[in-house]
């Protein structure tokens, strides 16, 4: 695309040489130039772009926005903005036309639930139309799948995927909506058709300075949606959002389960089996059945049901797709294993998360509940002791652990969590190696007995330092299963 054509509009401090050639490719990582590509100088927590400049040159780049003073080369050039990360939305959607105007993008925020309402979403939307899917855990553009490196891409990624959805003549996108994505700009200039909020608790508060801010960004997703906003109104931050949303041109629908709301769940059945409840809607009520277990999945496959009916999507479609749902990869995820040993591996990794998960099971547990649980690294330290005391309250043996450290030390995670426990209680235990902590829940558990293993769900490495290794919770709980 034309240089010229590719900023006009956009908001630019100073340009320094020509601006009137074309661009072949767009890119932010050095390693990807190749020859008259466009380079995009962003700066990150850990990587200066401008310090590469002199790599992307030698691999042929010949343009350049930048947001610092760098030595120039004149025969290139080189575009002065004050955002580079606004920037590179503005310009990725130009450069891909903007695919996202071609689809019906419903996006998903909240502390949990994301995953499994994007799943859900697009089980449901491909038996009536072709559905990409932006995620957690993986990117499926309807074609291929690729294993997602953040919740919420890139902005130039994102629209790659749209773009190739488009190609791949998908008609819905269920997109993940993250507060980084949201606050680093990454969504900027999408067309969202719908936007769901799921819940807010505590969670990247390293990030965010507060519950405040944390909120403030969730909720800017849906001053940029165009059909509708659809909140759980039994949330106490969904009922704040929805105040706030509910006079904007953007209908609001609402979902719940306790108070008044458009899309209601009642009579609700809980088995270990699944679900079962009487869906109340604005014209019709009708039994929905999910084999996926927990009051969580009610609140989820509401969000699903909700976005479907706006969409004009069939009731029997809807129904079909989840009571034929095959769940969520490392959500509730069974351990299948040669002793029978019910044990669960779930990526409850927040207070809210882990507790409803834990009391969940309860609703159908027959023994005893034995959770093994820990804390990531450099991340929000505020919710340690606080899913310590969770842990220890909703279960019968609590096992505290490692998860992903990263760069501090295990032992002062723990520390953090122990902090949150109630030492008169003989019903905890601390085991620092996740691998022995899940060994010593299996061997202690009988038959009717159930073993959680939260907080890393579908991820198969476990981050120490600076090095990933090879660790995936449910291959390891097999492996001891099946061998004791």
């Amino acid at each position: 695309m034309y240089l010229r054509k590719l900023i006009e509009g956009m908001d630019i401090i100073e340009v320094y040489g020509s601006i009137d050639f074309d661009i072949k490719n767009i890119e932010y990582d050095s390693r990807n130039i190749s020859s008259e590509d466009l380079f995009i100088c962003i700066n990150g927590s850990n990587v200066n772009g401008h310090k590469f400049i002199n790599n992307a040159i030698e691999k042929g780049a010949k343009a350049f926005i930048i947001t610092e003073d760098v030595p120039m080369n004149e025969n290139l050039t080189y575009i002065k903005v004050k955002d580079a990360k606004k920037a590179m939305s503005f310009i990725a959607g130009k450069f891909y036309e903007n695919p996202s105007e071609k689809l019906n993008i419903i996006g998903v925020t909240g502390t949990n639930g994301k995953t499994s309402i994007t799943t859900y979403l697009s089980q449901v939307l491909n038996i009536h139309d072709k559905c990409g899917l932006i995620g957690t855990i993986k990117i499926d553009d309807g074609n291929k799948e690729i294993i997602s490196k953040n919740t919420t891409p890139d902005s130039l990624d994102l629209q790659k995927s749209f773009n190739n959805m488009v190609k791949n003549k998908c008609k819905y996108c269920a997109m993940e909506v993250s507060s980084h994505s949201l606050a680093l700009n990454r969504v900027d200039g999408i067309n969202l058709n719908i936007g769901i909020f799921t819940n807010l608790t505590e969670d990247h508060l390293d990030f965010h300075k507060n519950i405040e801010e944390y909120r403030k960004v969730k909720e800017s997703l849906f001053y940029k949606t165009k059909v509708a906003n659809i909140i759980n109104i039994d949330d106490s931050t969904g009922k704040i959002i929805f105040n706030n949303i509910k006079n904007l041109k953007t209908p609001v629908y609402t979902y719940g389960i306790d108070d008044k709301c458009d899309f209601r769940a009642k009579d609700i059945k809980l088995s270990s089996n699944g679900i079962e409840y009487t869906l109340i809607t604005p014209t019709y009520s009708t039994q929905i059945i999910v084999p996926i277990p927990g009051k969580f999945t009610v609140y989820n496959t509401l969000a699903v049901i909700s976005s479907c009916y706006i969409l004009n999507i069939p009731i029997e479609i809807i129904k079909e797709g989840l009571k034929n749902s095959c769940g969520v990869e490392g959500r509730f995820e069974i351990v299948k294993n040669n002793k029978n040993l019910n044990i669960i591996v779930d990526y409850a990794h927040t207070p809210d998360a882990l507790k409803n998960i834990l009391t969940s099971v309860k609703e159908f547990a027959k023994g005893k509940i034995i959770t093994v649980f820990g804390c990531g690294g450099d991340r929000d330290k505020q919710k340690r002791p606080i899913m310590g005391r969770i842990g220890q309250e909703n279960s019968d043996i609590a096992i505290i652990t490692s998860d992903n450290p990263r760069s501090e030390n295990a032992k002062n995670i723990i520390e953090d969590i122990v902090k949150g426990i109630n030492k008169e209680k003989n019903n905890y235990i601390v085991i620092e190696d996740r691998k022995e902590a899940i060994e010593k829940a299996i061997k202690i558990a009988n038959e009717n007995d159930i073993v959680i293993i939260a907080g890393k769900g579908h991820e198969t490495y476990q981050i120490i330092g600076k090095v990933k290794y090879d660790f995936d919770d449910r291959k390891i709980a097999k492996e001891i299963a099946d061998s004791i």
